[in-house]
Order: structure tokens, then sequence, then C-alpha cells
């Protein structure tokens, strides 16, 4: 089985859409690196330095330091699909992170995109 070819695109090409996604409507790109942050357990720092490193999907979350055990609250459809019916993890991480994106987008609070 051949993997999706998401898999190979660099985290560093697709992170100005979400921060132009998220400012579009008001938000900051602060709000967006917290969100990426508490999803994969990254300080801003290694942030910083995944995405000076242009580190694709795949690895992004294959070397995530610690993936938040309340990710699996997240819940809901992107691209019309349902993200917790996800099979595959690493398509999972990437939709869950989407739904992050999206959810800070229509002016959720950080409080409840963070599942806290």
């Amino acid at each position: 089985m051949t993997k999706h070819r998401v898999y190979s695109i660099s985290v560093a090409s697709v992170y100005p859409h979400y921060v132009a996604k998220a400012e579009k409507k008001g938000r900051t790109k602060t709000e967006v690196d917290e969100i990426i942050c508490w999803l994969t357990g990254h300080s801003q720092q290694s942030l910083d330095d995944q995405l000076a490193a242009k580190t694709n999907f795949e690895d992004f979350f294959a070397q995530a330091p610690q993936m938040n055990p309340s990710r699996s609250l997240i819940t809901g459809v992107v691209c019309g699909v349902r993200v917790e019916d996800i099979q595959e993890t690493t398509m999972r991480e990437i939709r869950y992170l989407d739904k992050l994106i999206d959810e800070l987008a229509k002016g959720k609070a950080m409080e409840k995109i963070l599942r806290k």
C-alpha cells in the first residue's frame, strides 16, 4: 500500500496557510503555535526547529516529543471524514491538527480547543 502524498509534504509549507486561516478570522500565529505545541508536546523552540528543518508530516508526528493524550477527545468532520473514524495513525494526527485549526478559525475559545 502506498502512503498518502500528504505524508511527504513539509509542515513548514502548510504552516503559513494555518496561520493565514487563523489571522483572517482575527486569531493569531501565537494561538496556532500553542495548538501545535499542545497537540505534539513540542516547545516553541523545537517547533521552530522542525519548521526550519522542513520536516515532513510523517516524521513530524513520529518524532513528536509527547502526543497529547487528550487528542482522542477531538471529534468532528474534516474534509468530509469523521476524524475519530480514521484508522491510519498519521492521517488521524494530521486531521486532528486540521480540526483544531478549523476550530480556532471558527472563533472557539482556546480552553475548548485545547480540551481543558
